[in-house]
């Protein structure tokens, strides 16, 4: 590796490498950002055809839903230690190493399995306990106990999927995303409406093709990868009862600090609408148009952070420190990117963004609509360190260093952004923007405190030392 001071003599053959890198960054993502996008369309798509049971149906489904994803993200975010792992290890040229670190990802898959299926097996009486009412509980129930057998299939596809873009395969991984999406939307009429000779299941009809659609993405990337020569080398699928506790232990070394990060952010953004909701049902309703938005906007950065993932862990696997720091760099100015250009847009436009979801010109709307514009003005300046913050994630789980992201995460987000929302919101007397103004100053804290961390440790810490971590 060149020294600093060749690096100041050669500027070209560094703006160059720049250019590769980003550009690398960039079509290793693009799939990635893809697939996550299509993913948040299924979550819509179910939303919308729950609407067509009623408002019963569309409160527990919805509910239902938002328990099952959160439990199923925590879960996926843990096994998805495979991607740093395995990117280094292929980086490295070290093939036995990715079949142990993909075959432990499938023993964790399926022992996290089982405690989230019997949490959302009875998950009835402890709804009850919380103060739901008893028909929305049992509704929701119902629809848990058909979506619950996903589980399995979600987590080892996510183990998969992990492999396959650690390998820069991401292209696959957002067809068979799409592919998956189809099925869902296929099964949800035929089960929800007893198509075709199938039993007419309402909402739990919903669950099942939600469970079916996460099997078949299961099954087709498994005979991508068994068809797939180049992947199909690694033998993945070989000595699945051998268990490797060393490897285990370092997959659950990178992987648990990553879950509990997950569940620390949607916890910031679970809290905070419990929050809005003390504040009335106008302020829940411009709350849950505002965050539906900027969920959607944000899929498309927690792409290009897992497509950073892959690009520093395999240059790290290389040996090339500055190539790594440049695919870290390059991922966070791709996501600031294109989350500057949504910020404007919701800036400039937040009454046509409020349309999509609501009549705005009926007058019983306008408290709501007035609302959702201020907090969409909030939401156009956290977008940006929003895209920074999981960019940064990113980059330091390619780096293997997700404990410290884990503290950053828990005080910046529990710490200060709730803090701070909720002395804005309730003691400024600033209602939901308050609140949201505290979502901002704990990301903002967390991209700031993320993006130096990744600073000084892709200089700082030996290369040796990465791939021991």
């Amino acid at each position: 590796m060149k020294s600093s001071t060749q690096n100041l003599n050669h500027p070209r053959p560094i703006k160059a490498k720049w250019l590769v890198e980003a550009e690398t960054c960039f079509w290793l993502s693009l799939p990635l950002a893809a697939a996550q996008l299509t993913q948040s369309a299924t979550g819509f798509v179910d939303t919308v055809m729950m609407g067509m049971l009623g408002s019963e149906t569309i409160a527990a489904g919805g509910l239902g839903a938002a328990l099952f994803v959160a439990l199923m993200l925590v879960g996926t975010a843990i096994v998805s230690a495979v991607s740093p792992l395995v990117a280094e290890a292929f980086g490295a040229g070290r093939k036995e190493a990715v079949q142990g670190i993909v075959r432990q990802g499938f023993w964790l898959a399926l022992a996290l399995s089982v405690p989230i299926m019997l949490l959302l097996w009875n998950m009835a009486s402890i709804l009850q306990v919380s103060g739901q009412d008893p028909a929305i509980a049992t509704l929701t129930q119902t629809y848990l106990r058909a979506v619950v057998w996903g589980i399995v299939p979600a987590l080892l596809l996510a183990v998969l999927r992990s492999f396959v873009s650690a390998l820069s395969h991401t292209r696959p991984v957002m067809l068979i995303v799409l592919l998956g999406t189809g099925v869902n939307v296929i099964g949800n009429y035929i089960l929800m409406f007893g198509k075709f000779g199938a039993p007419q299941l309402g909402l739990a009809g919903i669950g099942y093709a939600s469970a079916f659609s996460f099997w078949f993405m299961l099954v087709t990337l498994g005979l991508y990868i068994f068809y797939q020569p180049e992947l199909n080398s690694y033998q993945v699928f070989r000595k699945l009862r051998v268990l490797e506790t060393a490897t285990l232990r370092q997959v659950l070394h990178i992987g648990i600090p990553m879950g509990v990060l997950t569940f620390v952010e949607a916890g910031l953004f679970a809290i905070t609408t419990v929050l809005v909701g003390q504040l009335g049902t106008v302020s829940l309703a411009a709350h849950q148009i505002a965050l539906q938005t900027a969920a959607i906007t944000f899929t498309v950065p927690m792409g290009i952070g897992l497509g950073t993932t892959v690009h520093v862990g395999q240059r790290i696997g290389q040996g090339d420190r500055l190539g790594a720091q440049m695919a870290g760099y390059s991922g966070i100015l791709l996501s600031t990117l294109f989350m500057l250009i949504t910020g404007i847009i919701m800036w400039a436009m937040p009454t046509s963004i409020i349309s999509l979801y609501l009549d705005i010109y009926d007058v019983s709307n306008t408290a709501v609509v007035m609302q959702a514009e201020g907090l969409l003005a909030v939401a156009a300046m956290f977008q940006i360190v929003d895209g920074v913050q999981v960019a940064a994630t990113g980059a330091l789980r390619g780096l293997q260093d997700t404990r410290v992201p884990m503290v950053v995460g828990v005080l910046a987000y529990w710490g200060i952004g709730l803090s701070s929302g909720y002395w804005l919101g309730f003691h400024m007397k600033l209602g939901s923007v308050g609140l949201w103004w505290g979502l901002a100053i704990g990301l903002a804290v967390a991209s700031a405190v993320l993006t130096w961390r990744f600073s000084r440790i892709s200089k700082q810490r030996p290369l040796s030392a990465i791939a021991r971590s």
